[in-house]
């Protein structure tokens, strides 16, 4: 079934519902309370890009298993990316979410080891190929940035590439996480040097399926050009700030099985 509202009332219910689902208690079911556990910047970002990195499947496994990614660092992420040996690595080794596995975990600790070293950090890879006011490029790049490292063919697997037709949904959610400034304190918006207009919604099988309810979205995969057709929606309705939209999507599908 779809419904069918008008554009303004449509962009009033999906106000509605933004402001129904972004606020703290947003916090408690979802993975971005991980990177909440912690106050430094890069801790929150590293906090923040494994547990999305983890993201898919049960949502209560995905908390409990970025916790034990955090636990496996001694909860210093940034301290344990920086300053591990070879050997903490093997503590890693046990590791095991969907297929993300002790290996991907090791090589994607030396990677972010290798963007901070080397490329000034994740902000600093992450803005600087965006184009078109969207960010799906400096992905794309910052895929290439990262697996410049030693690594098996496998893990790069776990980083999306939006320009081989991914809706990178993943790292569209970190960005968000990182980018985007809300006053409710849910998102972080410690990234200021990437505007959130340049933002893409994090798009799952939810936010999917309500979109197409909704008459926002024709395209029946989620893949890049779907993320494309959902990008010029959802900036029509507010082109400061489209992935608030985020909330209403994601909380109508998984909240109000609407």
């Amino acid at each position: 079934m779809e419904m069918t509202l008008n554009a303004t009332d449509l962009k009033a219910f999906l106000d509605e519902k933004v402001i129904l689902y972004n606020k703290p208690d947003f916090i408690e079911s979802d993975p971005i309370q991980i990177p909440h556990s912690f106050t430094q910047k890069e801790d929150i970002e590293i906090a923040g890009f494994l547990s999305a990195t983890i993201a898919w499947g049960n949502r209560k496994m995905i908390i409990n298993n970025a916790r034990k990614m955090m636990e496996l660092m001694g909860n210093t992420p940034y301290d344990f990316v920086m300053e591990h040996k070879e050997h903490h690595l093997e503590a890693l080794d046990g590791f095991v979410h969907r297929t993300f596995n002790g290996v991907d975990f090791s090589t994607f600790i030396k990677a972010i080891q290798h963007i901070y070293t080397n490329h000034n950090g994740l902000e600093a890879v992450l803005n600087k190929n965006i184009q078109n006011n969207s960010l799906q490029n400096s992905i794309s790049v910052f895929k290439k940035t990262f697996f410049e490292i030693e690594h098996q063919q496998r893990t790069q697997k776990h980083i999306s590439d939006p320009l081989k037709g991914s809706a990178a949904k993943r790292i569209n959610m970190f960005l968000r996480w990182m980018v985007r400034k809300d006053n409710t304190g849910v998102d972080f918006g410690i990234w200021e040097s990437i505007s959130p207009s340049a933002l893409s919604c994090p798009l799952d099988v939810h936010s999917g399926n309500v979109a197409r309810k909704l008459g926002i979205l024709n395209r029946k995969q989620n893949d890049a050009k779907a993320l494309a057709e959902l990008d010029v929606a959802l900036r029509e309705m507010d082109s400061n700030d489209p992935v608030k939209y985020d909330f209403a999507l994601f909380g109508l599908g998984v909240f109000e099985k609407f």
